[in-house]
């Protein structure tokens, strides 16, 4: 995955396991700028919120961050004061193991909700975090946060012709994916100079792109967190707003996390299928988004999705129900290429034949049309499968 990666220059990396998961197998993660960084980042709307948000987006807000510290396994959410104080601490350990200032340590958490952290093993593990520090471990920070994910998740840019810089992203999620955000971490990673302003509006507009125009099940979470961390360290000029390079960036940041949002939707929890739901012709874009957002969650829809059949019904009845205004007499739904739907009405036989072959195909579109504006919009989801209900109906115990 991370073939012909050129590096970031400042970041370093380790993983271990801090005996949270019964697997064994890693769920500590660290990433460690050389340098304080500046920082942006974007969290949860759930109005639950677990103890390491409540900690971390403070911190984040300020401006700077050095230190991220990661645990999968458990998410420290719900879990009160003593949840708090714990996330404090391990902030604590990590800033004294790192020989930094602790308001400098973000910290994130993933996985069952309502357990307490195992703080005896925190205390002896993580101080053990920095003697593995290199930047050649990313990988191994991608596979300690993950959880019921089936593969890890990284996508990276650059280095830049023009300032020499790399993006790098790193995130995990599977299933509780829904906007805004999804039961996922995304941590993004620049060696790069940004001003501070720009950065923040970057994050937001790639985010808007990405992690809150996907789908998995309807559900959002407690500790959803998307950070991004910029040091400085290539020697190129700051990126501002008004730079040579700033739509340059901008690009390459939306890239990489549509990257990671794309693969957290087709590792969604037993799903088959990717499918891009493409509206275009929508009074506007918000419209757009709108009729998008029904398609990509509606149950009927994806369980079609999973049974190969282009079930058009369960589309137009999806695209009818949203808050958008749309006339039924002008929509029409294609399969990639392939039209089931013309001007309101059904095509012929042959057509939802060919409908049918796309759909057996792991990735997808369902393009709508509706003529009735210049609006668009894209959502990507995936199917609803039995392996999902089977994994979410044993994950708790």
């Amino acid at each position: 995955m991370l073939k012909n990666f050129p590096g970031l220059k400042g970041y370093k990396f380790a993983a271990r396991s801090g005996a949270i998961k019964k697997s064994g197998k890693p769920d500590l993660a660290l990433v460690f700028s050389e340098v304080p960084a500046r920082c942006a980042g974007v969290f949860t709307n759930n109005q639950v919120k677990a103890a390491p948000l409540i900690v971390s987006a403070p911190r984040v807000h300020k401006g700077h961050c050095q230190a991220v510290l990661i645990n999968s396994g458990v998410a420290n959410a719900c879990t009160g004061e003593e949840g708090l104080k714990n996330a404090l601490r391990c902030a604590e350990i990590t800033g004294q193991a790192l020989g930094i200032v602790e308001d400098l340590v973000v910290v994130s958490s993933t996985g069952v909700i309502g357990r307490q952290l195992p703080m005896e093993k925190l205390e002896r593990h993580i101080p053990l975090l920095p003697e593995g520090l290199s930047s050649k471990h990313v990988e191994a920070v991608a596979e300690a946060i993950l959880t019921t994910d089936s593969f890890t998740k990284i996508s990276f840019r650059g280095p830049s012709d023009e300032e020499g810089y790399t993006i790098l992203g790193i995130a995990k999620g599977a299933g509780m994916i829904h906007p805004d955000m999804a039961t996922m971490l995304a941590f993004v990673l620049t060696d790069a100079e940004v001003e501070s302003g720009f950065l923040n509006e970057t994050l937001q507009g790639a985010v808007n792109k990405s992690f809150n125009a996907i789908s998995v099940d309807g559900d959002t979470s407690t500790n959803d967190m998307v950070l991004l961390l910029a040091n400085g360290q290539s020697g190129g000029s700051e990126i501002r707003k008004d730079s040579k390079s700033a739509a340059l960036f901008s690009r390459q940041m939306e890239e990489v996390c549509l990257d990671l949002a794309k693969m957290i939707v087709k590792d969604g929890e037993g799903a088959t299928k990717l499918v891009r739901i493409q509206v275009e012709g929508a009074e506007s874009d918000d419209d757009a988004r709108e009729v998008a957002r029904c398609v990509a969650t509606s149950s009927l829809v994806k369980t079609a999705f999973f049974g190969e059949d282009p079930n058009w019904g369960r589309i137009i009845a999806a695209v009818g129900y949203a808050k958008a205004r749309i006339d039924s007499s002008r929509i029409d739904i294609h399969f990639n290429d392939s039209p089931v739907i013309r001007n309101g009405l059904a095509v012929g036989k042959e057509d939802l034949e060919a409908a049918a072959k796309i759909m057996k195909a792991p990735e997808f579109a369902v393009n709508i049309q509706l003529r009735m504006g210049t609006g668009t919009a894209y959502y990507y989801t995936s199917d609803l499968t039995y392996e999902y209900v089977k994994i979410n109906a044993e994950y708790h115990t």
